[in-house]
């Protein structure tokens, strides 16, 4: 099965897409922000990051860094509300940048398709 690192702050969304997701046939393992998402790569690497920027402690763009400092192979998509952290240049290490939506259609899309490119 398949695990995907959920790094959310906001309770709800983790709630959401964690459900959503599990749905899909996904192992979810939450964080709850980038410090904490950190230590659970080092503990047991997922096959997927699914973060958020704009988190407490350690921001999304700082914890991708870190994570693909240690292991370059895990995919990482960045999903946000905010689009105009496109234009980072920090974000385009990532996989797939998705603005949330209450539409989950797309990100699911880039997480199959990440899941397979990996398994290729």
């Amino acid at each position: 099965m398949t695990t995907i690192l959920l790094v959310e702050d906001d309770k709800n969304q983790r709630l959401l897409y964690d459900e959503e997701l599990t749905l899909e046939g996904y192992e979810i393992v939450t964080a709850k922000d980038g410090k904490e998402g950190l230590e659970k790569v080092k503990r047991q690497p997922p096959d997927l990051v699914l973060m958020d920027i704009n988190m407490p402690k350690m921001d999304g763009i700082e914890t991708m860094g870190k994570i693909l400092s240690r292991n370059k192979n895990i995919p990482i998509i960045i999903n946000t509300a905010y689009s105009n952290y496109k234009d980072n240049f920090m974000s385009w290490a990532a996989d797939g940048y998705i603005v949330k939506s209450s539409d989950l259609t797309e990100l699911k899309n880039k997480i199959k398709e990440l899941v397979e490119n990996k398994r290729q």
